[in-house]
């Protein structure tokens, strides 16, 4: 069973308490099940749902099979008090995850960076963020709670980039 994301877990605890989260590209839903399991409705959306079976009927979790990036949102209007989002990155969806927080919804994305292509998967330019580009695309519409681009060592070495901001509304404390 895969670990959540050292910075999801982290940051979890900043989503408003029983709120809905949405996990983009939720993959084989290793943080479905962590926020699922702390008390939270997850959405869980992703091109093939196939790894996220164990999910089915679990009345915490719905699952939404969609392809993000031909498309369109199936979220519509629908707002969120978290969005999850981990080693995915499609840049156009980078708007719409700012408007699809509700007031005081928290985001917590960590994905690859330049200079990841040293260290393996992904080598794609279009898979790699830019130095300081989520503080660029989200500082502004959000508040920054904080932010890290760098080396990390674990789970194995890769450049990645984080960030974890909040729409500006009600503040509730973990």
């Amino acid at each position: 069973m895969a670990v959540p994301s050292a910075w999801v877990i982290r940051f979890a605890a900043r989503i408003p308490e029983a709120g809905t989260v949405l996990d983009l590209a939720a993959g084989s839903g290793r943080h479905t099940r962590f926020l699922r399991d702390q008390g939270y409705r997850v959405v869980a959306v992703d091109l093939d749902t196939t790894g996220l079976e164990e999910f089915r009927g679990d009345p915490d979790v719905d699952l939404v099979e969609a392809d993000l990036e031909t498309g369109a949102w199936p979220f519509g209007e629908t707002t969120f008090d978290g969005i999850v989002v981990t080693n995915y990155l499609y840049r156009p969806l980078l708007p719409r995850l700012s408007e699809a927080l509700g007031p005081g919804g928290v985001l917590i994305y960590e994905t690859f960076a330049v200079g990841q292509e040293a260290h393996g998967r992904p080598t794609n330019p279009s898979y790699l963020l830019h130095e300081g580009e989520l503080l660029a695309r989200f500082d502004g519409p959000l508040e920054v709670i904080a932010y890290e681009h760098g080396l990390d060592t674990v789970p194995r070495p890769a450049v990645r980039q984080r960030i974890c901001a909040r729409k500006p509304g009600p503040w509730q404390l973990p």
